[in-house]
Order: structure tokens, then C-alpha cells, then sequence
């Protein structure tokens, strides 16, 4: 199982929240709210990947100084942003979104970027992939 399928099983599959570098975090907080999202992928261009910002960028920007919404989304986001490849195995996003303490990862294809993962989306398919194993293994000891 792959990052891949789990992009394609996603209810808005593919499709990137993103957002300008230069634009207001009060406009990061509408993005995020109307768009029920935890983190926003900052791109000037769509594509490419210029950082990543979310919830807890803005709680502790929020704590540091206060002025959080007077910022622009680039002063308050990840610039050294983890990603992940489409092929990579679901058991190696979990364990580096885990480690790492991750709740969003961006997808990045040869193409540039192709989605996000958080880390919901992958617990969901990896309980389906646990459920189906179960299944087959229940079948098989019932039809023996």
C-alpha cells in the first residue's frame, strides 16, 4: 500500500490547499476555517513547495509575540517542509509523520506537488488495509 492510493481514496483526492507566502494570516485563518483544513501548503505558484503553515504555526507564533495576525503567512511558516514521494509505503509515512510529530505531509511527485496527507488520512487506510487482512484471514479459517 501506497501514498498514492491513499490520495486517490481521499474525498478531495489530489486537490492542494495552498496558499501565497505574502498573504495575511487573517487570510490564512479564513483559508483554514472555510476549507475545515489543519495546514495550508504556502506556494507562490501552486506547484512548487515554498513551505508549509499550520494550526500550531499560529498558536505559537500566537504565544512568541502576540501579533500573530499581523504577520504575513511567510513569517509564521515551516520553511523546511518534510515531504513524501507517491510511491512511498504507508508504513514509513506513519512511522516518519509519528517520529517527527507530523500531522500533515505534503505529497511531492515528479510532477512537483500532487496533495497532502495528514495523518488522519493515513490511520483511515490502514485500519481498511487491517480490517480487509482480517477478513481474508477469517474466511480462510471458517472455510477450512
Amino acid at each position: 500500500m501506497n501514498i498514492a492510493a491513499v490520495l486517490d481514496a481521499k474525498d478531495r483526492g489530489r486537490e492542494v490547499v495552498s496558499i501565497t507566502p505574502d498573504a495575511g494570516v487573517r487570510e490564512l485563518l479564513a483559508l483554514l476555517a472555510e476549507r475545515n483544513v489543519g495546514a495550508v501548503v504556502v506556494s507562490r505558484d501552486g506547484r512548487t513547495l515554498d513551505g508549509i503553515v499550520s494550526e500550531r504555526d499560529v498558536v505559537r507564533h500566537l504565544h512568541h509575540d502576540g501579533t500573530v495576525v499581523d504577520n504575513t503567512v511567510g513569517a509564521i511558516m515551516t520553511e523546511v517542509v518534510e515531504t513524501c514521494r507517491p510511491d512511498a509505503g504507508l508504513d514509513e509515512v506513519m512511522e516518519t509523520m509519528t517520529r517527527r510529530r507530523f500531522r500533515h505531509l505534503p505529497v511531492v511527485g515528479d510532477e512537483g506537488l500532487v496533495g497532502v496527507v495528514s495523518i488522519g488520512d493515513v490511520v483511515k487506510h490502514k485500519i481498511g488495509q487491517l480490517e480487509f487482512e482480517r477478513d481474508q484471514l477469517d474466511s480462510y479459517v471458517h472455510q477450512a
